[in-house]
């Protein structure tokens, strides 16, 4: 019989995704394409049958992709556990949020490996994508898998394999973003290279697991604090009466030594606004305080009152209140044109309007209604656009889709105030804009 390594090579190999959103259906694709047969595992019922029915449930991926591998048999979805014995590999993509007190939560990844560790059988490989903190792999899955007996890297191999998804983007999708892997054991590391090689570009190897995540830490911890940098600098520009896109855009002309990032109304999506404060976390257990990291975390999870803040502003410069006045949130998916909700700052600004008394709709060509979030209860649905002159006595841009026609806006609002720069090219009523 051959060995894992020889299935993968000749695409015998099954393979099982666990988790069907926007990280693993995507994955799920990339194998069929590359002549695997998936098994796709997920505990919403409603996914799964999407799946069999060939329907997307994810803006940017098309049901015609889906529908193709139904159709050839080599995709499949379910959610019975106990098929994860037929699967040879077996990738993990989970959500890991945060706890009320802002601590890691891994109880989807622990879940899972309960829910796999009857089925897990000799020969198999176990890897995780789902972001988290160094050491996640060896001291929370492992344990959890060899309840049953098999030890890791001599019964089965077990990896991790950050995933590095950026829904919406055009030049870049899953099999051509470079796939970082480390492995348990060298043997380990060597089976899941080999089978991400497969079906994706560029595999980099690395050392360790351990290794591994931290990788993708670094990659958006990189991110959060560069972004904090350019959000008080824009708030300390809009004091001193500076532009401080244009003084972005200028520096950005420099071809060594800077790279641009821009201010907005707070971070969005389930790795940056998250991902640092795993490693904060972590790093307590060292007796170490990233006092940095920290910092960053502060100023973008800030930036939503900031919007606000800057709207009352605003309206009191026309005479207003914000409480009593009707406001339209533009976009509410936490970057543009996207459907992905996950950890928007579209809802904290949302949710402060209503704090303060103000009447709030949405406009979102890409989410027709607030979906269900476990930190938030919003049953609101987007309204349609343009909207009537004077229905609104503000807007606020809090994503910038690239579908609005922004001067249709600025025409029907009296007031727009704009966190993306999404209005800069409006050419009537650019005395109803204000920057946030």
């Amino acid at each position: 019989m051959p060995d894992l390594l020889e299935k993968i090579r000749a695409r015998e190999a099954k393979v099982g995704v666990v988790g069907l959103g926007y990280v693993g259906l995507p994955l799920s694709l990339s194998f069929v394409r590359a002549g695997f047969e998936v098994i796709g595992f997920d505990i919403d019922p409603r996914k799964v049958e999407g799946i069999r029915k060939g329907e997307s449930y994810i803006h940017h991926i098309p049901s015609a992709e889906i529908q193709a591998g139904v159709a050839s048999g080599k995709l499949r979805a379910t959610t019975d556990f106990s098929l994860a014995r037929d699967a040879d590999c077996l990738i993990i993509c989970v959500p890991t949020p945060l706890t009320a007190a802002r601590e890691p939560d891994l109880s989807y990844i622990t879940g899972t490996a309960h829910s796999l560790q009857p089925h897990l059988r000799q020969g198999q490989l176990v890897v995780l994508e789902s972001t988290t903190y160094p050491g996640t792999t060896d001291e929370c899955l492992l344990p959890i898998l060899e309840e049953g007996g098999l030890k890791a890297g001599v019964d089965f191999h077990l990896a991790f394999s950050p995933e590095r998804e950026d829904p919406g983007n055009a030049r870049f999708k899953t099999s051509t973003i470079p796939k970082v892997v480390g492995g348990y054991t060298g043997r380990c590391l060597e089976v899941a290279a080999a089978l991400y090689g497969a079906a994706i570009e560029r595999v980099v190897p690395v050392s360790s697991t351990r290794t591994a995540e931290m990788t993708k830490l670094l990659e958006n911890i990189y991110r959060s604090v560069n972004i904090a940098m350019v959000n008080e600098l824009k708030m300390l520009c809009h004091r001193m009466g500076i532009d401080v896109f244009e003084a972005i855009d200028a520096a950005a002309t420099k071809p060594f030594g800077f790279q641009a990032f821009y201010p907005g109304p707070g971070l969005g999506g389930h790795c940056i606004p998250i991902d640092p404060f795993y490693l904060t976390w972590k790093a307590r257990e060292y007796g170490l305080t990233t006092r940095f990291i920290e910092l960053a975390g502060e100023i973008n999870t800030g930036m939503p009152l900031y919007v606000v803040q800057r709207t009352m502003d605003a309206m009191n410069e026309q005479g207003k209140a914000l409480k009593g006045s009707r406001i339209l949130v533009m976009g509410v998916a936490y970057k543009r044109d996207i459907d992905d909700m996950r950890e928007s700052p579209s809802v904290h600004v949302i949710e402060l309007l209503l704090q303060r008394g103000a009447l709030v709709d949405y406009h979102d060509p890409f989410v027709p209604a607030l979906p269900h979030m476990r930190d938030h209860k919003l049953a609101m649905s987007s309204v349609p656009f343009p909207p009537a002159t004077g229905a609104y006595d503000a807007a606020i841009v809090v994503t910038d889709h690239t579908a609005i026609d922004y001067q249709a806006l600025v025409d029907s609002v009296p007031l727009v105030v704009d966190s993306r720069r999404a209005t800069a090219k409006v050419s009537r009523h650019r005395e109803r804009i204000h920057t946030a």
